[in-house]
C-alpha cells in the first residue's frame, strides 16, 4: 500500500502545474488580510506544533503575513553557535537527507539514485572541478523547522548562480522516486571562500516554495527562465563577508540546503547519518586531519 501511495504522489508531482501552484500559494502566503493570514497561521502552527517560545515575536498572529510568520526570527540565544576553532556548523534546523563523499563526480541522492556534480551546479564544469572527490551534505527543512539559513563558517561570497528548474516536493519519497531531484529543481548556488577552501551552498526550491531570498540580494527566486550568473569579485565593490552563524538567506516555505566542500578539507562528524536531526549552530564537521597545501 505504501508503494502505491508513493507512486501516486510522484505521479501527481509530474502532472500538477508546479510553478503556477507555487506562485498562487506564494500570493496567499504574502496576503496581509487579517482573516486570511491568521486563519492560515493558526492552522499551520497547530498542525506542525510550532514552538513560538523561541521566536523573537512569540505571538503568531502578530506577524503581518504568513510568510513573515514562516520566516520568523529567533531570539538571540535560541541557537548557540559552536565556537570550536575550525568547526563547521549546521546552516539550518532540519535533518540530514544524505551526506558523504562526492565520488566519480556524482552526489548520492537516495537508494540507487544520484546526480552529476556539474549538473547540480548548473553545468558549470570549472566550478564543479573544485569539489571533485570532496564532501557533500544535504539538509532537509521540514515545515515545522526554522526557515532562515545561516553560514556554516565564515566566508567571502565570490559568485552566485540562479538555475531555473522544476518544483518537485523535496522529501524522502521524492528523493527515492524522482531522478536527479535536486539537480532539476529551481535553485540558487552561492560560492564562498572560507578557511577550509571553497564552499558552495545550494538553496533548492520546491513545490509551493514561494521564494528564496539572500541577505545581500533580496529575492533571488523565482526569476527569469534562464541561468543568471552574478560575480562578487569586483575589486571596486564592497566584499560580502558573512561570519559563522550569520544569516545568509531564507526560504518562503520549506526546502533543502546542500553543502559542498573540496577534497580533504573537512570530515563530517561520525554520529551523522541519513535522517540524523540537526540544529542550527551545532557542529557537523571538523577540519580534515591532513589539509591540502593550497586552495
Amino acid at each position: 500500500m505504501k508503494n502505491v501511495k508513493d507512486n501516486l504522489f510522484i505521479l501527481f508531482q509530474h502532472m500538477v502545474p508546479q510553478h503556477l501552484l507555487s506562485r498562487l500559494v506564494g500570493r496567499i502566503a504574502d496576503c496581509t488580510n487579517p482573516w486570511v493570514k491568521n486563519t492560515f497561521i493558526r492552522w499551520f502552527a497547530k498542525k506542525y506544533q510550532i514552538n513560538m517560545t523561541e521566536a523573537r515575536e512569540p505571538i503568531a498572529t502578530n506577524y503581518p503575513s504568513f510568510n513573515a510568520f514562516f520566516t520568523r526570527e529567533l531570539k538571540d540565544d535560541a541557537r548557540p553557535v559552536c565556537n570550536t576553532p575550525g568547526a563547521v556548523v549546521s546552516p539550518a534546523d532540519g535533518a540530514i537527507s544524505q551526506l558523504g563523499a562526492i565520488e566519480h563526480g556524482r552526489v548520492f541522492q537516495a537508494k540507487s539514485r544520484g546526480y552529476g556534480l556539474s549538473t547540480l551546479l548548473g553545468g558549470d564544469q570549472e566550478r564543479a572541478t573544485q569539489f571533485i572527490n570532496g564532501n557533500f551534505a544535504t539538509i532537509y527543512l521540514s515545515p515545522r523547522d526554522y526557515h532562515r539559513v545561516h553560514m556554516p563558517l565564515t566566508g567571502t561570497l565570490t559568485h552566485t548562480t540562479y538555475v531555473p528548474g522544476d518544483l518537485f516536493s523535496v522529501n524522502q519519497t521524492t528523493a527515492e522516486g524522482v531522478e536527479q531531484l535536486f539537480a532539476r529543481n529551481e535553485r540558487l548556488i552561492a560560492y564562498f571562500d572560507t578557511e577550509h577552501g571553497p564552499m558552495a551552498m545550494i538553496l533548492v526550491g520546491a513545490m509551493i516554495v514561494a521564494g528564496i531570498e539572500t541577505v545581500w540580494g533580496g529575492q533571488e527566486a523565482p526569476r527569469l527562465k534562464k541561468p543568471i550568473h552574478t560575480p562578487f569579485n569586483n575589486q571596486t565593490a564592497e566584499p560580502v563577508v558573512l561570519e559563522k552563524g550569520a544569516e545568509m538567506g531564507r526560504f518562503k516555505l520549506g526546502s533543502t540546503v546542500i553543502l559542498l566542500f573540496a577534497n580533504n578539507r573537512i570530515n563530517w562528524d561520525d554520529q551523522l547519518q541519513a535522517c540524523s536531526p540537526v540544529r542550527l549552530g551545532e557542529s557537523i564537521a571538523s577540519p580534515a586531519t591532513t589539509p591540502t597545501s593550497a586552495d
